[in-house]
């Protein structure tokens, strides 16, 4: 499975969080499904345009290329998008 992360969602795999107490540590959850063999890449041009580089980004997120949301999708036996 794969995820592909675009515009503000990009920051879902920010590195050093700090959640309140009660609220979801999204980079937490998402090291968690990368353990488990999730392939997570983000838009390049999204990240930029939020000042993130790949060292800001939680382990096993690789900062990706339109080209590779392309191939993922060709790949894919189905695609969800929100």
């Amino acid at each position: 499975m794969n995820i592909f992360l675009l515009a503000d969602g990009v920051s879902v795999a920010k590195r050093g969080q700090k959640t309140p107490t009660g609220y979801y540590n999204t980079a937490s959850m998402l090291g968690e499904l990368i353990a488990k063999g999730l392939k997570v890449k983000t838009c390049g041009t999204c990240c930029a345009a939020r000042g993130l580089d790949q060292q800001e980004l939680i382990e096993g997120v690789e900062i990706g290329r339109m080209i590779d949301l392309a191939q993922w999708t060709k790949e894919s036996d189905s695609v969800v998008t929100f």
